[in-house]
């Protein structure tokens, strides 16, 4: 299981989090990948100044934002889903 965690924190909050969130949602459900992603929410990953953190498995990404959101998830998300996955 790969898990994302996002930042909902007041400043990610304010940077767009929630659209993030949302279009990871989306794009787990598209790429039928709801039995090895898991998507949570975190307050705070100490880089607020940077615009929405997101941590995908063990590595920490700064300043995603939502018109980002898809390009980041093909990018980083999706090889690491199916690297998890053993392809």
């Amino acid at each position: 299981m790969l898990t994302i965690v996002i930042c909902v924190g007041s400043s990610c909050h304010v940077h767009g989090s929630d659209e993030v969130a949302e279009m990871f949602e989306r794009l787990i459900e598209k790429e039928q990948l709801s039995d090895q992603v898991e998507l949570i929410g975190a307050f705070c990953m100490d880089a607020c100044s940077m615009g929405v953190s997101v941590r995908v498995g063990d590595e920490v990404f700064r300043g995603v934002r939502p018109e980002t959101a898809e390009a980041f998830f093909y990018d980083q998300v999706l090889p690491q889903a199916n690297q998890a996955l053993g392809g």
